[in-house]
């Protein structure tokens, strides 16, 4: 099964951050609160899918594209089944 990214989520279906992949983003994402742990939730995109607004605990974040897929993430119904 492959990974799902922040990009691939539907929007308002809430999920948690697992990691983040390697790469030169890593740091820049984690200081704007990307971290394992952390809720997140697609919010809406510009009409061109490119950047897309997410909600990150308690505030709105807008990533382009290629950053979102930089952001692995759970979703609560994959939560529900691995318990």
């Amino acid at each position: 099964m492959s990974e799902q990214t922040a990009k691939d989520l539907r929007f308002e279906c809430p999920a948690e951050i697992i990691k983040l992949t390697e790469g030169e983003l890593n740091q820049k994402l984690a200081e704007m609160g990307c971290v394992p742990g952390t809720e997140i939730e697609k919010l809406y995109s510009a009409p061109s899918g490119d950047p897309i607004a997410f909600r990150i605990d308690s505030y709105v974040l807008g990533l382009r594209s290629s950053e979102a897929e930089q952001i692995v993430v759970k979703t609560n119904d994959e939560l529900e089944t691995s318990i």
